[in-house]
């Protein structure tokens, strides 16, 4: 009537095998979210030194000097550090942005260990396991 003992024990090891590659997985992530925790950093570092000397530069004295004397250069050079200026700011936000995902992230797989750890020690006090039978 019910499932022979072996066709159990296929179930039980292919359950163990999905939730090992959920836990590869989600660790994966994790060590990712350190580069991207490092990308947004690099935005809120870099981005408002790139805003900082584009206005610099727009507002230097020599600057209208150049405009004056090179007529598409200088036109050329304001679309560019105008481009700078909207670009770093974009890059500004979307670090922002990142960095609390990612903080938000890292609480929740914080958590997700804290609760792992729980039901494992819940499971082999249960059924008597110990750490050395398990391997």
């Amino acid at each position: 009537m019910g499932k022979p003992r072996s066709e159990k024990r296929d179930m039980t090891t292919s359950s163990t095998d999905i939730l090992s590659l959920v836990d590869g997985f989600i660790e994966q992530i994790s060590k990712i979210r350190t580069v991207l925790k490092g990308v947004s950093i690099s935005a809120l570092i870099l981005a408002p030194i790139a805003i900082a000397l584009s206005i610099f530069l727009l507002t230097h004295p020599s600057f209208f000097t150049i405009l004056e004397n090179e007529d598409e250069f200088g036109l050329a050079l304001i679309i560019l550090l105008g481009l700078v200026i909207a670009i770093s700011s974009i890059w500004i936000f979307a670090g922002l942005r990142q960095y609390r995902m990612v903080s938000t992230w890292n609480k929740r797989y914080d958590n997700y260990m804290i609760d792992k750890e729980e039901i494992h020690r819940a499971i082999a006090s249960e059924f008597g396991f110990t750490e050395d039978s398990e391997d």
